[in-house]
C-alpha cells in the first residue's frame, strides 16, 4: 500500500471556505512533534527514506507513532510506502532509537486540521518556521489513479497542483 500525497502551499481560510461549502466533514486539530531519525548504517538523505517519532497531542492527551517511509515511488506527487505502528511512549521510543545508534536529525512541529472530503483526507497544516500548507492524501495500490484525484480536489478547493511540492517538511526546514 502506497500514501499518495500532494502537498501545496495555501492560505487556510479560503481552502477552509472551499472545504465548508463543498460539504466536507471536518476531524480534529492536533498539535504534532516529528522527530527524524538518522542511521548509522545509510543516509536516509540520500536513499530518500525517513524514519521518524511523531508525538500527537489532541483533547485527549498525548499518543505517539513510529513511521518509516520509503523512497518515492512516483515523479508526480510524494506517493511511498509507508509502515507506521502506535507506541505506548514516543520519548521511549527515541531513547531505544538512540541507544541503537540512530541519531536525531531534526525535528518538525505543526498544528494540522483533518478534513475527510470524497474519499481523500485533506489536512490543513500549519508548520512552525514554514507557513501553511494543504495536503490531499489518500493510501491506494493504485499510485495513478489516487494522484490523479487529489490533484481533482484540489482544483474543487481552488488551488492549483502545479504549486505542488515535494519536498517534504523535513526537507523544507534543512534548505
Amino acid at each position: 500500500m502506497y500514501e499518495v500525497e500532494v502537498k501545496v502551499p495555501a492560505d487556510h481560510g479560503d481552502v477552509r471556505d472551499a472545504l465548508e461549502s463543498a460539504g466536507a466533514e471536518r476531524g480534529e486539530t492536533v498539535e504534532q512533534v516529528d522527530t527524524y531519525y538518522d542511521a548509522p548504517h545509510r543516509d536516509f538523505a540520500e536513499t530518500d527514506e525517513a524514519l521518524r517519532v511523531r508525538r500527537v497531542t489532541d483533547d485527549e492527551g498525548e499518543r505517539a507513532r513510529i513511521t518509516y517511509k520509503g523512497p518515492k515511488v512516483d515523479s508526480e506527487s510524494k506517493a511511498r510506502e509507508e509502515v507506521e505502528t502506535g507506541v505506548e511512549d514516543g520519548a521511549d521510543a527515541g531513547a531505544i532509537f538512540e541507544g541503537v545508534g540512530f541519531t536525531p536529525a531534526a525535528t518538525v512541529e505543526k498544528t494540522r486540521t483533518y478534513y475527510a472530503y470524497d474519499g481523500y483526507t485533506v489536512v490543513l497544516d500549519d508548520v512552525s518556521g514554514l507557513g501553511q500548507f494543504v495536503e490531499v492524501e489518500r493510501e491506494s495500490e493504485d499510485v495513478e489513479a489516487a494522484r490523479e484525484g487529489a490533484f481533482d480536489v484540489l482544483r474543487r478547493l481552488g488551488l492549483d497542483p502545479s504549486d505542488q511540492i515535494r519536498a517534504s517538511y523535513l526537507g523544507l526546514l534543512l534548505e
